[in-house]
């Protein structure tokens, strides 16, 4: 299903999200040393400030109540906290396994959202809701290029 238009700066979000895990991976891969590591972390710690908090307070605040019946949601919350909590310990001390812990559940949560979330809300709820929905996400989405 292409996606509604009113959900596309969080779609954009979402692809930034997962290539700050494939850059973090693969930089990891390479090179494990303490610099590269705090590097990193600030990398993390930066984009969580930029973008993700923003991402975040728009899903909970706007997207989740309007999903309110979908039984994803409940999870998908524990997952920002999750990765809250992962984000504070990078920023005090990045370790590999922090970062693959966050690369990790960030991924996940992202195509959950997008695979079944989104798909179950524009299935789902009325054109009027989405529609709704997509005037304040086009309002609030923080809209970076990496």
């Amino acid at each position: 299903m292409l996606r509604d238009p009113g959900l596309i700066p969080l779609s954009h979000q979402h692809h930034n999200g997962l290539a700050l895990s494939v850059m973090t991976r693969r930089s990891l891969a390479q090179d494990a040393s303490e610099g590269n590591l705090r590097m990193l972390g600030k990398r993390i710690v930066d984009r969580y400030e930029i973008e993700l908090t923003n991402h975040f307070r728009i899903e909970e605040q706007t997207v989740f109540p309007a999903a309110a019946a979908c039984p994803l949601v409940e999870g998908l919350i524990a997952d920002h906290r999750e990765m809250e909590r992962l984000v504070e310990g990078i920023r005090r001390t990045p370790t590999p396994a922090l970062m693959e812990e966050f690369c990790e559940l960030i991924t996940r949560h992202i195509r959950t959202e997008e695979n079944e979330l989104f798909e179950w809300m524009q299935r789902e709820l009325p054109r009027e809701t989405l529609d709704r929905l997509g005037q304040v996400i086009d309002a609030q989405a923080v809209r970076i290029c990496l």
